[in-house]
Formats: structure tokens, C-alpha cells, sequence
């Protein structure tokens, strides 16, 4: 018999498998940075790549080990992402660079995070199938992001930043998907 622990893993694991997949292909994302408290904005575009990745695959375990999980193939699924971002109103290149997800249970494996380029985790649910939400923690900082995919060709995205319980800074995201 299946105890209810693993039975709600299963499904998260299974929601977020369906989600990196309805997420393949190449995006536009437009997203606006509100500094918070003195409301200064910052406007950019990026464009995204997002391949899956299967359980097993070279890049899952590579991430595994960052983790130092004792089975490599522990992870069940994941995503790269790949961007490169542009500052909207200036046209100057921000940054480019790539970061893998991975799934197990209610935890996403991350080689990086936002603000660090060490691994991280962070902790996920669905409040629907196609609204992702994540938290993570790491050098005082909470990042609450709320991913949410809109038909088969939009994705929103909402990021927050905190730091002592103070809001820092308020990210908001239309993504268009470009190809699948």
C-alpha cells in the first residue's frame, strides 16, 4: 500500500513534470523591476530557451551531485533554462547564462540561484496545474515567484524579494511563447 507521503510526492512530481513540459520552447520575456521602497523601475526583455529534462539524463545527475544526493538519478525531472537579457529602454546586455531544475518530492534542485551562483533549493506547490509557485531561501533573502501559464502561448511570472521580512523588490513578467 502507498502511504499518503508518497502518494502527494507522486502527484507534485507529476504536476511539476507537466508543467516543465507545457514550458518547452523559446520565449520573449518582458518584465519590469520595481525597487522597493523608493519605486524605481528597471525594464527588460529577455529571450528563453526551456528544454526538459528526463530522470537519468547527464544533466540531472551532474545537479544531483552539486547537491550531494546519494542517488544520482534520485531527481524525476527538471528544465534548463537559457537567456540572455537586454535592458529594454538602453539596449545594453545585461546577461546571459543558463540554470537546471530538478524535482524531488516538493523540492526543486537549482544549480544557482537569483542572486547567487551557488546551488540552491526551493520549496513548490501548485495552487492549479498551471500556476507554479516557489520558495526559496539562501543569505537572508526570500524569493517568492509565482509562475502561471496562460493557453499554450503566454506565462506570467511574478517574483518578491525580501530580506528581514522587508520587501525589496517586486519583479513582474509577460512571456510570449515564440516556438514550441
Amino acid at each position: 500500500m502507498t502511504s499518503p507521503l508518497k502518494l502527494a510526492e507522486t502527484v507534485e512530481e507529476s504536476q511539476i513534470a507537466e508543467f516543465f513540459q507545457a514550458s518547452i520552447g523559446k520565449w520573449r520575456s518582458e518584465r519590469r523591476y520595481y525597487t522597493l521602497p523608493s519605486g524605481e523601475t528597471q525594464e527588460m526583455v529577455s529571450m528563453i530557451t526551456i528544454r526538459f529534462l528526463e530522470q537519468g539524463c547527464d544533466e540531472l545527475q551532474q545537479l544531483a551531485q552539486m547537491h550531494n544526493l546519494t542517488n544520482s538519478a534520485s531527481l524525476t525531472c527538471g528544465a534548463q533554462v537559457i537567456w540572455q537579457s537586454n535592458n529594454s529602454v538602453t539596449g545594453r546586455k545585461e546577461s546571459k547564462g543558463s540554470t537546471l531544475f530538478g524535482a524531488l518530492g516538493n523540492i526543486l534542485y537549482r544549480d544557482r540561484g537569483f542572486a547567487t551562483s551557488k546551488p540552491v533549493t526551493a520549496t513548490y506547490y501548485f495552487t492549479n496545474r498551471q500556476t507554479l509557485c516557489l520558495r526559496t531561501e539562501y543569505n537572508g533573502s526570500v524569493f517568492e515567484e509565482e509562475l502561471k501559464l496562460i493557453g499554450s502561448k503566454y506565462r506570467t511570472r511574478q517574483s518578491i524579494i525580501s530580506r528581514a521580512g522587508e520587501q525589496l523588490m517586486i519583479g513582474q513578467y509577460l512571456e510570449k511563447r515564440l516556438e514550441s
